[in-house]
């Protein structure tokens, strides 16, 4: 792995928690030598974990819609800012860039890219690992709804594994770099033509 891609708030959230956590991240993103992946913006948790890269002499790839970079959120220190046409021109470019995928505490504009990339991977369309690290147990309701999915027959126990989960970053970037795409078909069950 050379490059995690982040998905993370433009908000910091009402815990300081999840600004320190961010900030953790990008220091230990740029100590591994891994370029960090993200929105391009220079607020919330989007600019605390690029800063916090930035500071460490991290490489801070930004991918951002013209639209929000004229609104002044563009992250302008970053070592690339890459500016799109569009939200789907920026999450796939940033997918493209990155070689594993983490979200951390964010809205529903993280909670989308999250399930977006997750659903590639089940999907089969990209081997890459998907991490979610869960900071001050914030995303155990989402946890709890994947594991109902599972209870309920709408996704395998060999697909709800392929996200990696855990509240560590340096653990969960480990299992990252060890993962491996089990072989997993997309569908519970499937009916008989008839």
């Amino acid at each position: 792995m050379k490059s995690i891609c982040i998905y993370c708030g433009a908000n910091e959230g009402n815990s300081p928690l999840y600004a320190e956590s961010a900030e953790l991240c990008g220091r230990i993103l740029a100590s591994r030598d891994l370029t960090l992946i993200y929105g391009g913006g220079n607020i919330g948790l989007m600019g605390r974990v690029a800063d916090a890269a930035l500071e460490a002499n991290g490489k801070v790839i930004g991918v951002i819609p013209e639209a929000l970079m004229n609104l002044e959120l563009g992250h302008k220190g970053v070592t690339e800012l890459i500016v799109v046409n569009s939200m789907h021109d920026r999450k796939q470019r940033m997918a493209d860039l990155a070689d594993g995928f983490i979200a951390l505490p964010g809205g529903i504009g993280t909670l989308e890219e999250l399930i977006e990339v997750f659903t590639w991977l089940q999907l089969n369309f990209h081997h890459k690992p998907v991490g979610l690290l869960n900071v001050g147990n914030y995303y155990a309701p989402l946890i709890a709804l994947l594991k109902h999915m599972e209870d309920e027959g709408f996704l395998l126990p060999s697909q709800h594994e392929m996200l990696l989960v855990d509240d560590n970053i340096d653990q969960l970037l480990d299992r990252m770099k060890n993962f491996e795409r089990p072989q997993a078909d997309k569908w519970v069950s499937r009916r008989s033509e008839i």
